[in-house]
């Protein structure tokens, strides 16, 4: 996997209007198709943008300059993983007209390292019947049962109100920082590995709390598809805004009454 993390890039636009006619449209993708040919046969990109794009930086030779890999426009997002630097894409097409993409450069992502923590829990909840001080008593009880040799996970199935981890023998699988609310988490980070937590209250109930061992985890690929998903929608959101006005402007009129002269 290529954790890229942002790309510099130069663009050529070949435009056709909102509701143009097929036979326009044909002329544009003739022409985008055309030029990509020549600049993939060595034609200079930024003398061609400056001839012949239609962009808002048709007169600096196309170039976006450099952009983070959240906020490439959606329209270009799959072109980024396909592209090498110097490659020139084929023509994408969307309301404005027919784009052309040359990667110039990438930079790669920095490493995004998260102290993980692998942890089993067993929660007693409070209600009318069970008040704070029998759900502490209850834990204890089984703590000291688990400290005496008895196994974590039977109990935990068996004793803990947390059905989703209690099938599981109480494990809770590899916590980020933030996962848990923060009493649970000021918890864990007190034990070390192995070690089994006092009873405690957090909003959930009563708690026990077994810390397993700990890593440092690599998230940068997890980190960057989060922030693609969120740039990608936000993106498709604020296209759909723009197409709009758009319309909304190809389909406005102005009526002008002059008063009569004197």
């Amino acid at each position: 996997n290529r954790l890229r993390a942002a790309f510099h890039i130069q663009h050529i636009l070949i435009a056709t209007p909102e509701g143009a006619a097929p036979e326009d449209v044909q002329a544009a993708r003739g022409k985008a198709e055309q030029l990509v040919l020549e600049l993939r046969e060595g034609a200079d990109f930024s003398s061609t943008a400056i001839r012949e794009s239609d962009g808002r930086q048709a007169l600096e030779g196309g170039d976006l300059g450099w952009i983070e890999a959240a906020r490439v426009p959606s329209i270009f997002t799959h072109l980024m993983d396909q592209l090498e630097p110097g490659d020139i894409s084929d023509p994408v097409r969307n309301a404005s007209g027919f784009h052309i993409i040359k990667l110039v450069e990438v930079r790669g992502a920095k490493r995004h390292l998260v102290s993980q923590t692998h942890a089993r829990h067993i929660l007693i909840n409070t209600n009318e019947i069970v008040s704070d001080s029998e759900a502490k008593r209850r834990l204890q009880g089984l703590r000291e049962r688990i400290l005496n040799g008895e196994p974590f996970e039977p109990l935990a199935r068996a004793h803990s109100d947390d059905k989703a981890s209690a099938i599981k023998g109480g494990d809770l699988g590899w916590l980020n920082p933030g996962d848990t609310v923060p009493a649970f988490e000021q918890q864990m980070d007190t034990l070390a590995a192995g070690e089994i937590s006092e009873p405690f209250k957090s909003p959930f109930g009563w708690h026990i709390v077994q810390l397993l061992e700990r890593r440092n985890h690599d998230n940068t690929e997890q980190i960057a598809r989060d922030n693609a998903r969120k740039s990608i929608r936000k993106q498709k959101s604020d296209e759909a805004i723009e197409l709009w006005l758009r319309r909304l402007r190809d389909e406005a009129y102005v009526e002008i009454h002059l008063e009569p002269l004197p």
